[in-house]
């Protein structure tokens, strides 16, 4: 197995969590902030590494290009496992330079919505996700300005959804501050709802395609 992609999945799911969980324990800019530095660095990561791995940096656009049979399932299986080690990583070290736990380390909770919500809330978030994902960087229908549209696409789901659940559309960016707190509070929701979301956009993607 070629370790580059797998490298490439680390790092990147590393930078987007501490960035964008690093922003949400540091509170600068409020949900506007949380937003901008969650996309932004999803563009860069995307541009950077994308030729590397696809930059998936999320088990759930993971099993969305699985589901699509553009990456086979022990690749995939070896994706989901760098994305949560990166995200662990990265959590980890938000703990030592923030001093410890205190800022909650951007962990994604529920608001004021019940499990079932929240469950539907990821999901249809990360079924817009998961489409820009496979119709601009899998399918290349944008060219060069997929990477912008992927950015853009989760900087607009955190608006909506950040006060709702912390709009994580990604188990590895739950997880990872999840390990690093001890706090897994309704996590199956942040399971779910992505999956969910990840196996719409795959029915999606193969009735545009078929």
């Amino acid at each position: 197995m070629d370790s580059k992609p797998l490298i490439a999945e680390f790092a990147g799911t590393f930078a987007l969590v501490f960035v964008g969980a690093g922003a949400v324990a540091v509170g600068t800019g409020g949900l506007v902030g949380v937003a901008l530095a969650h996309g932004l660095i999803l563009t860069v990561i995307v541009a950077a590494l994308g030729s590397a791995s696809g930059a998936h940096v999320n088990p759930a656009v993971t099993l969305a290009v699985w589901i699509r049979n553009e990456i086979t399932a022990r690749m995939a299986v070896a994706y989901w496992v760098v994305q949560i080690l990166g995200a662990a990583a990265a959590a980890f070290l938000l703990r030592f330079v923030l001093g410890g736990i205190g800022s909650g380390l951007g962990a994604t909770t529920l608001g004021s919505v019940s499990q079932t919500q929240g469950v539907v809330i990821e999901a249809v978030l990360t079924f817009l996700l998961a489409t820009a994902v496979l119709r601009t960087a899998i399918r290349k229908t944008l060219g060069e300005a997929g990477p912008l549209v992927i950015g853009l696409t989760l900087a607009a789901a955190i608006l909506m959804g950040g006060p709702l659940t912390g709009a994580s559309l990604n188990p590895a960016r739950t997880l990872g501050p999840a390990m690093a707190t001890g706090n897994f509070a309704d996590l199956w929701v942040y399971l779910a709802g992505p999956a969910l979301g990840a196996g719409l956009a795959a029915l999606l993607d193969w009735s545009l395609e078929r």
